[in-house]
Order: structure tokens, then sequence, then C-alpha cells
């Protein structure tokens, strides 16, 4: 592996971040998870599969450490009971780069026979996709190729989905005016906790 191999790497994965489409869509969507969360006490509730899924797990884990309730609901288990998870009042937050994700177009329909008026976020690299079809709202990676040699494995994609996933929990930070002193009561040990105590 040369230098210039590696070079190419960051110079594709910044210029896919770079071209993440800076729009209303953000706005929106925090819009909508703190009308759920932070005025009507849901919880927002996270999926995808795969390398999307892992995405979305951090993302519920740092939501839930800066003040907004989340939880990391898997498409699958959600057909054998987990569904049962969810409550009138959340939001679905959905990660599927096609958009045509069979699990996650799935988990729309089960979760509208259950809670018929819920609100769902898209994140996707495909606007034409059913997936954002059946969105309330739809946030966009711009569709970068992947920067594996292959072309397949989900690599470029899923730095976006992580950068955006970055700027939705700032801004809610920002949103609900969480402060350090919030922070230190959800982080109670380690290297976090001490740092936000001093």
């Amino acid at each position: 592996m040369t230098d210039q191999f590696i070079q190419t790497i960051l110079d594709k994965e910044t210029e896919a971040i770079r071209n993440i489409p800076v729009d209303g869509s953000f706005s929106n969507c925090l819009d909508l998870i703190h009308e759920a969360v932070h005025e009507n006490k849901g919880k927002l509730v996270i999926s995808g599969m795969g390398k999307a899924g892992q995405i979305g797990h951090n993302m519920a884990t740092t939501f839930a450490s800066t003040g907004t309730p989340s939880i990391f609901l898997h498409p699958s288990e959600s057909q054998h009971g987990d569904l049962g998870m969810l409550q009138d009042n959340d939001i679905l937050l959905l990660i599927s780069n096609s958009g045509k994700t069979r699990e996650i177009i799935e988990l729309i329909y089960l979760a509208k026979q259950l809670h018929p008026n819920i609100k769902i976020i898209a994140l996707t690299g495909n606007l034409e996709s059913e997936l954002v079809e059946k969105s309330d709202v739809s946030l966009y990676t711009g569709g970068p190729e992947e920067v594996c040699p292959l072309g397949l494995t989900p690599t470029t994609s899923t730095t976006c989905m992580t950068v955006i996933g970055d700027i939705l929990v700032s801004g809610m930070i920002k949103k609900i005016k969480f402060t350090k002193q919030d922070y230190a009561k959800r982080h109670h040990s380690g290297y976090l906790g001490q740092k936000a105590r001093s």
C-alpha cells in the first residue's frame, strides 16, 4: 500500500463529506426530534441493518448521553417482539444507504400498524427510494462512491452517515442548551466523567 493510495482515500472521503447537502432538512429533522422527545416526552428510535445499523447504534448512544433519550432498535429483532419498544410519542430515524433495505421497509409498515402517526426520518444515499417516499423528512449523504477498491463495502457512505449523526447530535445539544453539568450527570465513570466534573 503506497502513500499515494492512502492520500487518495483521504481526499475522496474528505470530498464526500464536503458534498453532503446543507439545506433545511437538518433543521426540519431536529425540529421533529425535539418535538417528539423534548416536548412530547417520547424517545428517538434509530434503526439500520449491517454497517448502517452499527452507525445507528453509535448515534443512539451518543444522543442518549447528551440529553436526548434514544435507543437502537434492530430491524430484524423488531419482527420478533422488540417492536414493543415503540411508544406513541416516539420518532424513528431509519438508516439505509440504498433506501431499499427490506428489513427497514418492513419496519416502517410494522411501526405504522402499531402507531399510525409515528414520524419517520430517513438517512440515505438514495433520494429516489421507497424509504424516502415513506418518510416525513430525509437526510441525504450525497450518494458518494465507496472508496473500497471493489466499490461494494460500506466505507465512504458510512463516513457520511457518521458525520450527519455528529451534526444532528451537536445541533440538538445547542437546541436544548445541554450543559457540561448535564453531561456530568450522565457520565459517572471514566475519563469523560472526570473531565465533565472538573
